[in-house]
C-alpha cells in the first residue's frame, strides 16, 4: 500500500485475521491502537503489542511510530488506525486470508467503497462484483 500524507486508514479490527504491517520505506507510519471490549466498543485497557517480535505496552488509544524497516503484529480484535507522518509511506501487509465482507469491524460505520456512477464496464472485477456481472452467481 502507498499511504499518502494525511491519508488515514479508519479505526477497525479483524474478527479472524492476524496481520503484520511493515513500513517498507518513506516516512514514519503511525499506528493507533485500542483493545476491543466484549461489546466491540473501545476498551480503556493497556495494549501489549509486538513490534519486530518484541512485546511493548501502549496505553489505550496510544500510538507507535514505525520507521522504515520496522513492523507491528496486529492480532484479531485489536482496533487499529494508521497514517503517514512527514510524508508518503510504502507499507506492506503479511496476513492470514481476509474476507472483506465478514472479517472487518469498523469502529464507525463506513461503506467499503463510496458510491460511484459507472459510465463504462469495469476493466477488473473485485470479488464482490462477480455476481453482478455473471449470471448464476448469488448476489451478496
Amino acid at each position: 500500500m502507498i499511504v499518502e500524507v494525511e491519508q488515514v486508514t479508519p479505526l477497525h479490527f479483524h474478527w479472524q485475521k492476524t496481520e503484520d504491517i511493515i513500513n517498507r520505506g518513506g516516512a514514519g507510519l503511525v499506528v493507533q491502537l485500542h483493545n476491543s471490549a466484549p461489546d466491540d466498543q473501545l476498551a480503556k485497557t493497556e495494549i501489549t503489542v509486538s513490534l519486530d517480535g518484541v512485546a511493548r505496552k501502549v496505553s489505550a488509544g496510544g500510538t507507535v511510530e514505525l520507521s522504515p524497516g520496522e513492523s507491528i503484529t496486529l492480532p484479531p480484535r485489536l482496533y487499529h488506525a494508521f497514517w503517514g507522518e512527514g510524508g508518503r509511506v510504502l507499507v506492506s501487509e503479511v496476513s492470514m486470508v481476509n474476507d472483506d465482507r465478514t472479517d472487518n469491524r469498523f469502529y464507525e460505520s463506513i461503506g467499503r467503497f463510496p458510491h460511484i456512477i459507472e459510465y463504462e464496464p469495469p476493466l477488473h472485477l473485485l470479488t464482490m462484483d462477480y455476481a453482478k456481472y455473471y449470471r448464476g452467481l448469488p448476489r451478496q
